[in-house]
């Protein structure tokens, strides 16, 4: 489906000679990026060079339809840049990659050209691959463990937008993922240190230093992907003299001899844990002395805890505590994601840190911080969406437990 998708578009060079004469320079930025500007020159083919820019941005649009009509998506989510070649390539905005990922689309690829009056541009969708192990297809077709639930949730995801054929596709690939996933929690504690750190990238650390550095605590934005007791050895192996200073929030496990187990193979790790409900004051403290809190986010939430926020465009009960913790605290919020390459290697990446949105109103900044939270985890799930928890039922209605208030 993705290979069939093409976008091409034409606009006369006269048409953006007379946008550059009535736009000032800082509307310009709004429309074309840095890098455009700077590759366009400022001879005189600068202004073929920008409407060529401008068609490989509607091309692009035109691959989008529906997104388009609804405003999802627009020009300034796609710029052009040049590779080590010359040859043309498309970058995409946070926003444009999550469109493409809902496609199941990896890319985009650009041809561009222009005469002395006319510029033109096609933009051909690049479908993305996922691998399916057999150990997947058998676990799938054989032990189709809560597959009702991961297929509903796929479908809530990727059904107007990926065939039946890519969503079953991409179930298959996430019992391959739990397979491989159960057989690196049994190898990982046995492996040496050195070869620990030597199956872990780190991506954008800078983010995570830059965060440190303001001296409020960080807030580490997660969700359940891949063995996390990998991508937490490497955090720790980062930074020796924050062992003890890094906690992970979870749920307690059952049985109690299960949570005890895994709690002291995460206290092996260098890590301490918080139990996701009744320990906000001991968080508090421990941003208050300059630690780090990983805060998987993707799990539901029963009121009082929770609210109900999009997630995905569907409604979603969620943790409101993160968003309480961040505006209380002042603590930089940063996404964290991490996947496992085809070779079998795990990339952890830290993302920028998220803004804060600041209201009069206390209910509002919550539920407005909680929803930016949900947008970040989605483009964190949808990076290699085979390799997050599907079989959570994410998007199930909440009951309030509370007691009832006694009638006076």
């Amino acid at each position: 489906m993705g290979s069939s998708r093409c976008g091409i578009d034409t606009i006369e060079i006269a048409r953006i000679e007379r946008l550059l004469a009535q736009t000032p320079a800082t509307d310009l930025r709004k429309l074309f990026s840095a890098q455009e500007l700077a590759d366009s020159g400022d001879g005189p083919g600068r202004t073929a060079s920008l409407a060529a820019r401008v068609a490989a941005k509607e091309a692009c649009i035109k691959l989008f339809p529906r997104e388009a009509a609804l405003g999802q998506i627009e020009a300034a989510d796609f710029s052009v840049a040049r590779d080590n070649y010359g040859a043309p390539q498309a970058v995409l905005s946070s926003n444009a990659q999550a469109v493409l990922a809902r496609h199941r689309l990896h890319g985009i690829a650009l041809s561009l050209t222009h005469d002395r009056t006319s510029a033109a541009a096609m933009a051909l969708a690049e479908p993305a691959e996922v691998a399916v192990p057999a150990a997947g297809r058998f676990l799938y077709r054989f032990v189709p463990l809560r597959r009702d639930v991961v297929l509903a949730n796929l479908r809530r995801v990727f059904g107007d937008t990926a065939s039946a054929a890519e969503i079953e596709r991409l179930a298959a690939a996430h019992y391959g993922h739990l397979w491989r996933l159960a057989g690196e929690s049994m190898r990982f504690p046995w492996m040496p240190e050195a070869r620990k750190r030597a199956h872990l990238r780190v991506e954008n650390l800078d983010a995570l230093v830059a965060a440190m550095a303001q001296g409020k605590g960080v807030i580490v934005l997660t969700g359940h992907f891949v063995n996390w007791e990998v991508a937490t050895t490497a955090a720790i192996a980062r930074f020796p003299h924050m062992r003890g200073k890094f906690h992970f929030v979870r749920r307690a496990l059952k049985p109690q001899w299960l949570d005890r187990l895994v709690t002291h193979r995460v206290n092996q790790t260098g890590f301490r844990v918080f139990p996701k409900c009744g320990s906000l004051d001991a968080m508090l403290a421990r941003l208050e002395q300059g630690d780090v809190i990983v805060f998987p986010f993707d799990q539901p939430a029963r009121p009082p805890d929770g609210i109900e926020v999009d997630f995905f465009g569907h409604p979603a009960w969620t943790f409101k505590s993160l968003a309480i913790i961040a505006l209380a605290t002042g603590a930089p919020v940063l996404p964290a994601g991490a996947w496992r390459e085809p070779d079998g290697r795990r990339v952890l990446r830290f993302e920028e840190a998220l803004p804060l949105i600041k209201c009069e109103n206390t209910d509002e900044a919550v539920r407005r911080n909680t929803l930016a939270f949900n947008r970040a985890l989605e483009l964190l799930v949808l990076r290699h969406p085979e390799q997050w928890h599907w079989m959570q039922r994410r998007w199930k209605r909440a009951v309030d437990r509370r007691p009832p208030r006694a009638k006076r």
